[in-house]
């Protein structure tokens, strides 16, 4: 049965402002590609200072560090899903946000009254656990109070998906909003939550 709908940020819940950056500026060079990739990690596990990343970065791309700033952070919210929490998710469900971040930039893309449709949410700088180590899942279940099999996990990345489905959650790859709400539609019709 399931109790709790956990939904990533950047590239579900509100548009994604690095994975275009990196693409764009190190997606030709191999080996900048991975080494921005690596400093992605250290950021999201909060073992790097988010001013410390977008130094780096900038020096690595060429662009100067308010741009990258602008670019990272030009996100915004996905409000046709947030909608759809509101009405559709919060009234029946727990609810929960799980993302790979190396900030808490919640407060630049969400409302107050958006970010309080979550019951809990884990952010990975301040947890130290990165999608898809299992942790990252087994921790937000628990602070939802349920078992991860008891938990929809939404992402747009395939592998976060199967990291979840691992733990033994339910698992939504995200592509566009109609699809996942068909999907997972499909996987709640199955359960019920008591």
């Amino acid at each position: 049965m399931i109790k709790a709908i956990i939904f990533d940020c950047f590239g579900v819940l509100s548009t994604e402002g690095w994975i275009p950056y990196r693409y764009q500026y190190f997606g030709n060079n191999k080996e900048l590609f991975e080494h921005s990739g690596d400093l992605q990690k250290q950021v999201d596990a909060g073992l790097m200072s988010i001013e410390d990343f977008i130094k780096d970065i900038s020096d690595m791309s060429g662009v100067d560090e308010q741009s990258t700033t602008n670019m990272l952070e030009g996100v915004a919210p996905n409000r046709q899903l947030i909608d759809f929490i509101r009405s559709e998710i919060a009234p029946k469900y727990s609810v929960g946000m799980l993302s790979n971040a190396g900030d808490n930039w919640l407060d630049k893309i969400f409302t107050a009254k958006d970010l309080a449709l979550f019951d809990e949410i884990a952010l990975s700088f301040q947890n130290g656990f990165i999608k898809p180590d299992a942790n990252s899942y087994e921790s937000i279940a628990s602070r939802l109070g349920v078992e991860t099999q008891e938990c929809v996990f939404v992402d747009d990345q395939e592998r976060y998906c199967t990291g979840a489905i691992d733990v033994g959650m339910k698992a939504v790859w995200y592509k566009d909003f109609d699809q996942m709400r068909t999907d997972l539609y499909k996987i709640l019709a199955t359960n019920t939550k008591n």
